[in-house]
């Protein structure tokens, strides 16, 4: 079969080169730096002090991080290259020149983690958990691994042959498949496409060998497993009867997953998003990943059927798809993981019977995983079932599936409330949750809106109007974080309860602006963007740079998950170099080059990777000692502050003020232990306990700070 030509290269060829901006050199790459993150979790999973079962999950992130990656950022490259579009990155590459830089750096990182499972697999088989391959198997287990392809997954297959009268197979998005080459009785070669069912575990669980080792009762929990495309490969004769298998060999696709939405041309936003979804595994393939055994003639075959570039073929050795190990950390194997901890209930609550009084009384802040989540959720169904309870207005971004937060709503929806919620369809890789969930507020008679026209809604918030005697008083929870209790313990959050008469104002603003025709442009305390959230942060780093130059001593401490905002990074330049301190604790993705003489020598980027995955976002500002603090949703990336609704609130309680810089923002910046360290090229540097000082993990620290682990 002769080659197809790839349109995708005509008209990157053809494509006009942009000049490099001259401040190129002063930026990282966004997708260089995102890849650099991915690393910083592949060393949790390599880092010997994490307990097995937590090094396996961290290496099962890694894996599906690098396909949402594929799926997004490289396929809106390809977009680009494909649309003739050249619009170079802040570091001054073309999208071509970043697609050389990405395939280098991400088969490395794809390799890496490969040879960290190789090294897996050896303590995972001393803790008793056995992961085999089938030609390991004695002949009990192959007889029980036989049994259930008969009867589990020989039903589910469908076999799909390639030849002239039938087309080659649509391959799915994410689908891990074998590549099968079988003879018939006349020598004739043909090939034919496996999928291998997503509905099954991936790792299948069989017996004990026959006879079982001998072993102490520590050792009676052990568990044996067996690939599931290798039960399949072996039994491939049941599916082609009368043929000869040759070869078979895994392959995994990854597609284009970005969904392009014309809303402009969309009547009903919820239709276009589930017809979305529904076609997103119909993507462009933009990673081929395949084993190294795999012979040419089928590469070929997939090459030349899912038009593919040689750059787009990623060859690794298998098990194809690490994603999938995090089953492994379904196991009741407790010693193998970190120790279980029970959230703190805040005393603020345990002083009052009602949660309202209780934020009557004062402000609270909850520092998520380590303050419980159960208030924000008791908070919801007690204004649920008050009778002086008017209305709930709230924003539903991620929330998960069997959500007590989005029960409560339609609870106050049935008790007669006036319940309003946005739910953002376009949370990525979220839609289908949420599509459900919109359907079932609307079923019960909720206010339903999707959103602004072009932007996505991101900010957290949560609104009840409560009638207290003569008058009306409106409660906020404003958040970091997703109203979702599954998230609330393994992310780090921070949320805050009031009733400030301005914090309710603003809060029937926003509500306003996302229901209705509201055209408001400014807010009494909250930034929110697209309005004024870019020049309120711009403001508020413009003043310290006065103050320094007045001869105060400035300082700023950002921690987010992402910087790669252009203008912003300039600002922080302009900062650092007129002598304020620079404090940044940046999770993920940085394109500021901290350290660079002359430029930003007072700038210190650091990144904590640790048991819970880092997403509060807080900026403080010094403000010649009249210190404030904004929390909120937005990262400073160009996403956040031009083309989502986005709420950063400042905290005014000072008693929080000083529990926000001493005990959550000093710990991070003095971590020693699972911080890195930024340097001007990009890397990271782990740091280390320096002149004797004792480690310190920020997050153990805030653990034990909260309260004791409890052990099982």
């Amino acid at each position: 079969m002769a080659k197809k030509q790839n349109p995708r290269r005509i008209r990157s060829e053809s494509a006009t080169m942009v000049p490099v901006p001259e401040d190129a050199q002063l930026f990282l790459n966004r997708e260089l730096s995102q890849l650099a993150w991915f690393r910083r979790v592949l060393e949790e999973a390599q880092d010997e002090r994490n307990p097995l079962l937590e090094r396996v999950k961290f290496l099962s992130i890694v894996g599906s991080n690098l396909a949402e990656f594929f799926m997004v950022r490289v396929a809106g490259l390809k977009q680009q290259i494909e649309a003739g579009v050249i619009e170079l990155s802040i570091d001054g590459l073309t999208p071509a020149q970043q697609l050389a830089a990405i395939r280098q750096a991400a088969l490395q990182l794809m390799n890496e983690a490969r040879s960290c499972l190789q090294s897996l697999f050896p303590l995972l088989e001393a803790a008793g958990i056995h992961i085999l391959d089938y030609s390991a198997l004695d002949e009990t287990q192959k007889a029980e691994a036989k049994r259930y392809f008969d009867e589990i997954i020989f039903p589910v297959l469908t076999p799909l042959a390639y030849d002239p009268g039938r087309p080659f197979p649509h391959i799915s998005n994410m689908s891990l498949n074998l590549a099968v080459l079988v003879r018939d009785r006349k020598g004739q070669e043909r090939f034919a496409r496996v999928k291998v069912p997503r509905t099954l575990p991936r790792l299948l669980q069989i017996p004990a060998p026959d006879p079982a080792p001998s072993k102490n009762d520590a050792e009676s929990h052990d568990v044996y497993f067996v690939w599931l495309e290798q039960v399949i490969a072996e039994h491939l004769p049941r599916l082609f009867p009368g043929m000869k298998i040759v070869t078979a060999h895994p392959f995994r696709v990854t597609r284009d997953a970005e969904m392009l939405i014309q809303e402009l041309e969309a009547e009903d936003l919820l239709e276009t998003i589930e017809r979305g979804v529904r076609e997103r595994r119909f993507g462009s393939v933009v990673r081929l990943t395949i084993d190294p055994n795999m012979p040419d003639e089928i590469r070929g075959i997939l090459i030349d059927n899912m038009n593919l570039e040689p750059n787009e073929i990623y060859t690794v050795a298998p098990p194809l798809g690490s994603s999938d190990l995090m089953q492994l950390y379904s196991l009741d194997r407790y010693d193998l993981k970190d120790p279980p901890f029970l959230p703190t209930t805040l005393a603020a609550f345990e002083e009052e019977d009602d949660i309202f009084a209780a934020i009557r009384r004062q402000d609270i802040l909850l520092h998520h995983p380590y303050d419980s989540f159960s208030p924000v959720v008791e908070f919801l169904e007690t204004a649920a079932r008050d009778p002086n309870v008017l209305a709930i207005k709230q924003t539903l971004y991620r929330v998960g599936r069997n959500s007590p937060v989005v029960e409560a709503l339609l609870q106050a929806a049935r008790n007669g409330k006036q319940v309003a919620v946005l739910v953002e369809l376009k949370a990525r890789f979220d839609e289908e949750s949420n599509i459900e969930w919109a359907k079932a507020l609307e079923r019960e008679g909720v206010h339903v809106v999707y959103g602004l026209l072009g932007l996505k809604t991101h900010s957290k918030t949560a609104l009840v109007v409560r009638k207290e005697g003569d008058r009306l008083r409106r409660y906020v929870h404003l958040a970091t974080g997703n109203y979702n209790p599954i998230t609330a313990q393994i992310y780090t959050d921070l949320g805050l309860f009031t009733c400030d008469e301005e914090f309710g104002a603003d809060a029937t603003d926003v509500f306003n602006y996302l229901t209705g025709y509201s055209a408001k442009k400014d807010y009494r305390k909250f930034l929110v963007a697209p309005i004024n959230l870019r020049a309120g942060i711009e403001s508020l780093i413009q003043r310290e740079i006065e103050r320094q130059q007045r001869g105060e001593q400035g300082h700023l401490i950002f921690k987010m998950n992402a910087l790669i905002d252009k203008p912003l990074i300039r600002l922080l330049y302009q900062a650092a170099q007129a002598g304020v301190r620079v404090d940044l604790i940046v999770r993920g993705m940085c394109c500021l080059r901290p350290g660079v003489p002359g430029l930003s020598e007072n700038i210190r980027v650091t990144s904590v990777v640790g048991r819970f995955l880092e997403h509060s976002r807080i900026y403080y500002f010094r403000n010649g000692g009249a210190e404030q603090i904004y929390l909120g949703s937005a990262d400073l990336m160009p996403r956040n502050l031009d083309r989502r609704v986005e709420i950063l609130f400042p905290i005014q309680d000072a008693r929080l003020i000083r529990q926000l810089r001493d005990e959550i923002l000093a710990t991070y910046l003095a971590d020693n232990s699972r911080a890195r360290l930024m340097l001007p090229d990009g890397t990271y540097k782990r740091l280390a306990p320096e002149n004797g000082a004792s480690p310190l993990d920020s997050q153990a620290a805030l653990l034990n700070r909260a309260f004791t682990a409890v052990p099982i």
